[in-house]
């Protein structure tokens, strides 16, 4: 796949992003375990849930295991090339 076919914009990569912060937040397993790496409470979680932070947090835990990083693309639709390209599309 070339890097045309995986570049998003960074509203795209934002919205991937948030379907995959429900896909996570929705998990028993991966839930919890999201607040407890990132430090926060749900609800702060659901407050700052749209910001570029909590976007790429939730993309680099994603990345850390691929399994569940290749099951979110799966089930949110987007092919794993483009749910790693939202990652650079958010910055750092």
């Amino acid at each position: 796949m070339t890097s045309y076919q995986t570049a998003l914009t960074r509203e795209e990569a934002e919205v991937m992003a948030l379907h995959a912060l429900a896909w996570v937040a929705s998990d028993e397993r991966l839930g919890p375990r999201l607040l407890a790496l990132t430090g926060l409470d749900a609800e702060t979680l659901r407050a700052r849930a749209g910001s570029p932070e909590v976007l790429g947090a939730t993309l680099d835990f994603l990345a850390a295991h691929e399994a569940d990083f290749i099951a979110c693309a799966e089930a949110i639709g987007a092919e794993p090339a483009r749910l790693a390209a939202a990652r650079g599309a958010l910055g750092q």
